[in-house]
């Protein structure tokens, strides 16, 4: 493996009863990768439970932690954004906090960060309301055919990146859209990418912020993101 420091970072808005499970989950995986170094970034997103709190308790004994907040709460992009801005490492992972994703799956990702600047997990089997599930694929669908990305699952949130490609792409959207944005502006730049499944489990605790009215918000980011692409390359 080319690569041998790691960023994990965590977007977390309300997880208290996820976020120290996925913290040291996330430490001990790190630690059996062989790694010369490693750090696991917390971005408290306004929280107004006690996710802040633990985030910062476990970051005080352990100084591979870091966490960052904001306050008041920026939306899911903006947190990832803080996150990958203050990451130190080579490479960058993100998951969400909420215990959907079995960690210990990273190291399938990792060899194939030698041969692509992004490695995407695609969810083999999804645990999601089924009303989720089509929206998800009605918009997979949609961000492919218009911004030609072949990826099936854009939005899942296991992805590993060489830190490198944010020197040319940077995050403009606030909610959602991240990933479209980031996939779209990536592959518009001629970085390359490729799909490895990984297992999606059931929540074991707290709610995700996903809902249908997030539908029209998300459309009008599309469209701006596509203008900034496109249009902006053509002036």
């Amino acid at each position: 493996m080319k690569y041998k420091t790691l960023s994990i970072v965590f977007p977390a808005f309300n997880e208290e009863e996820n976020i120290e499970e996925s913290v040291r989950t996330a430490l001990g995986v790190a630690e059996g990768l062989n790694l010369d170094d490693f750090e696991v970034i917390v971005v408290d997103d306004g929280s107004v439970d006690n996710t802040g709190v633990i985030a910062d308790g476990i970051a005080a004994s352990d100084k591979r932690v870091r966490v960052f907040h904001h306050s008041p709460n920026r939306g899911y992009a903006k947190a990832l954004k803080t996150g990958f801005e203050n990451a130190r490492f080579d490479l960058i992972f993100y998951s969400d906090s909420d215990l959907q994703f079995d960690l210990r799956e990273i190291k399938n990702l990792l060899p194939a960060i030698d041969d692509y600047d992004i490695v995407s997990g695609f969810r083999i089997y999804r645990y999601d309301p089924l009303s989720r599930l089509f929206l998800s694929w009605g918009f997979n669908f949609l961000v492919r055919t218009i911004f030609r990305i072949r990826v099936r699952d854009i939005d899942c949130a296991f992805k590993l990146y060489r830190k490198s490609i944010f020197d040319k792409v940077t995050i403009n959207t606030r909610d959602f859209f991240v990933d479209s944005e980031i996939l779209a502006k990536a592959r518009k730049a001629g970085f390359s990418m490729t799909e490895i499944g990984v297992r999606h489990y059931p929540r074991k605790g707290g709610r995700s912020t996903v809902r249908a009215s997030h539908i029209l918000k998300t459309l009008k980011e599309l469209a701006n993101i596509w203008a900034e692409i496109y249009l902006s390359a053509k002036r």
